[in-house]
């Protein structure tokens, strides 16, 4: 019978690419997750893998295999949910995976009060901004609240549902002392030295698109995906800065805040799982949660506008 830790680290390592950054993920070595992984290919009788320049590739018979292997895990996950579903109580643990630019005003009122509802409840919460729909389909993680940028592809992959939380737009941020006419134009941020998240971001490729669309192609002269790095240039009055509205703490001093008119970019924030037909009651909770601190945090306080 087939070991379902071993089809877990093969979808692993095809994911990561190599033996090493599956085994890192797993915390596990690198010899243990070969190991396991030669074993497999014993049960099967064939090879799964191949090397693949420094990395390694799926052969036909282990892309085969991850298929099944894919079944067979959403199976489990269901199975798992069902039984949830019929004791009809919170469990004990869950993991997040949350953007940075979400922390303060969504992610930390949502866990507090998630504390007080639900005390028996311990979440884990990954702050990052990369690759976490990976990870959620890894299993690494139970939700994911994560962002979509209204200017560029949906890019979900499938088996997972994705719960609208709020739509988010960028704002024009400057220093008090130099604050813009509200609203601003798009195309009128030529003129403006500008701070903004690398190209290859998805906030930075929405800007780009944004701006292309409304006549030219920004010049940065500060490039960093650092929100507070970007506030801090800001407030020095060195740039003007592009940034979502969540990100942005009501309380900040030193800087302005004007929405954009006629080219407005706004990324959609979401809380998203693994597809199930059943609902697992521990992330129910959990995104009602992200989703209640979501509305609030958007009509709490305003934000400076000088």
């Amino acid at each position: 019978m087939l070991d379902i830790r071993r089809l877990h680290m093969l979808k692993t390592v095809a994911a990561r690419g190599s033996i090493a950054a599956a085994a890192q993920s797993m915390e596990l070595s690198p010899g243990a997750v070969s190991q396991q992984l030669a074993a497999l290919r014993q049960d099967m009788g064939v090879d799964l893998l191949r090397p693949h320049g420094r990395t390694v590739a799926l052969t036909d018979a282990g892309r085969l295999l991850l298929d099944h292997t894919d079944r067979i895990l959403a199976a489990m996950q269901e199975a798992e949910c069902a039984v949830a579903a019929v004791k009809g109580t919170v469990g004990a643990t869950a993991t997040l995976a949350a953007l940075p630019s979400t922390v303060a005003r969504i992610v930390a009122p949502a866990l507090t009060a998630l504390a007080s509802q639900h005390p028996q409840l311990a979440v884990t919460c990954l702050v990052t901004d990369q690759a976490q729909l990976r990870e959620l389909t890894l299993g690494t993680v139970d939700v994911v609240l994560g962002q979509r940028y209204h200017h560029l592809p949906d890019t979900t992959p499938p088996g997972i549902d994705v719960a609208p939380l709020l739509d988010d737009p960028l704002l024009v941020v400057t220093a008090a002392d130099r604050a813009v006419e509200d609203p601003i134009g798009l195309r009128e941020l030529d003129a403006h030295t500008l701070a903004l998240p690398p190209a290859a971001t998805d906030c930075g490729q929405a800007i780009l698109q944004a701006c292309r669309e409304a006549g030219f192609t920004p010049a940065a002269r500060y490039v960093t995906a650092d929100i507070a790095a970007q506030l801090a240039l800001v407030r020095a009055g060195l740039a003007t800065a592009l940034v979502p509205r969540t990100a942005i703490d009501p309380a900040s001093s030193g800087i302005h805040t004007a929405p954009l008119d006629g080219h407005p970019i706004r990324r959609l924030l979401f809380a998203a799982t693994r597809h199930t037909e059943t609902a697992n009651p521990t992330t129910t909770a959990l995104i009602a949660a992200l989703r209640t601190a979501a509305r609030q945090g958007d009509h709490a306080t305003d934000l400076p506008e000088g």
